[in-house]
């Protein structure tokens, strides 16, 4: 094909397509819409991504204790202190429910036969009238034992090893495991999204490095 002859090819895809984009039923691609600057000047999300409206929480949701949530050590001592106490102890489970996005879920790892595994997801609250009466009527304590912290943005992530205990005095606890944690950094405060976690069993040891670092 010679140099002509590939132009006058060239021009008439050109034609075609822009043809096309006259026909009913058929329109170009929508220009992307700018991102609306926030107070720094900055977009908050690219343009041409989906601009999200923040999330609203319900009127009738827990409202939080300030010093529970204004950092994530207080989130971390709280999600671990209030669902803790002695058999027969009632607990404050509107407190803990005012830790969660209204949305959050509790996911634990579950392992199966040969090898298989699986997750359950429960809200928040379908979580706490599981396990509330278990809680009170036996006894129940988290220990933190070590803490990693990521953060960027608004996004934070906490891998936390903790001891379960009936009592407080128990020489040993009766299970360990990890949670990971997702927490939302929403100006003042955190909450938590999600938590995801596993325990300890044979051939799933808890290695020592999560073990001995000390809390961030």
């Amino acid at each position: 094909m010679n140099v002509l002859s590939s132009l006058l090819t060239l021009g008439a895809v050109v034609g075609v397509l822009g043809g096309l984009a006259g026909q009913p039923g058929v329109s170009p691609a929508p220009a992307a819409s700018p991102a609306t600057p926030d107070a720094s000047g900055k977009p908050p999300v690219p343009s041409g991504h989906p601009q999200i409206p923040l999330p609203t929480v319900a009127a009738n949701w827990p409202k939080a204790k300030p010093e529970d949530v204004n950092s994530v050590e207080a989130i971390m001592a709280a999600f671990y202190a209030v669902p803790a106490g002695a058999a027969g102890e009632a607990r404050d489970w509107d407190r803990y429910r005012s830790l969660f996005v209204p949305e959050a879920r509790m996911i634990p790892a579950r392992s199966g036969p040969d090898g298989a595994a699986g997750t359950i997801f429960l809200p928040i609250t379908e979580y706490i009238d599981a396990n509330k009466v278990y809680f009170e009527k036996g006894g129940f304590r988290d220990t933190e034992v070590s803490r990693r912290v990521e953060e960027f943005g608004n996004m934070v992530s906490v891998w936390s090893t903790f001891e379960s205990r009936r009592n407080a005095t128990d020489p040993k606890p009766y299970i360990r495991g990890i949670n990971s944690i997702q927490l939302l950094k929403d100006g003042s405060r955190y909450w938590v999204v999600n938590v995801y976690w596993d325990f300890e069993r044979p051939g799933n040891e808890l290695p020592e490095k999560y073990l001995t670092k000390a809390k961030e």
